[in-house]
Parts: structure tokens; sequence; C-alpha cells
């Protein structure tokens, strides 16, 4: 299994969206958090708690398998 969809399973479904979407992830470009809003209905600064929510995340996973954030 790569190692991003490895780590992406310790993430919700809406975190790992908001996160492919701002870093581009499978896009042409990362998109700024007010367009990631409203795609998604939410609040842009809702968007960024998710992403820094969702980064604390993965990074909690890399350090457990050792490796350095």
């Amino acid at each position: 299994m790569p190692c991003t969809a490895r780590w992406a399973g310790c993430l919700s479904p809406r975190e790992r969206e908001i996160i492919r979407l701002r870093y581009g992830i499978g896009l042409a470009s990362p998109l700024p958090q007010r367009e990631i809003a409203a795609r998604l209905g939410i609040s842009r600064s809702y968007v960024s708690r998710i992403e820094k929510r969702a980064l604390e995340k993965l990074r909690e996973a890399l350090e457990r398998e050792g490796r350095p954030p």
C-alpha cells in the first residue's frame, strides 16, 4: 500500500477531501481555503480548523512509525 494511502486512513472522509483539495493531490493545482469552503458549504475558518486537525493526525501517524515530521 502506498504510504500516502496508509497515512490517509487515519483521516475522516472530510479531512481527506480538504487535504486533497488544499494541497492539489490529484488536481492541476491546490485550492485556496475560501474556494474549498464554497465547494463544501462551510466557512473558511472551519476549513482551516479541519486542515489543522488533519495535519496534526498525519504528523502523529508519522511519528508513531518512527519517521520525523
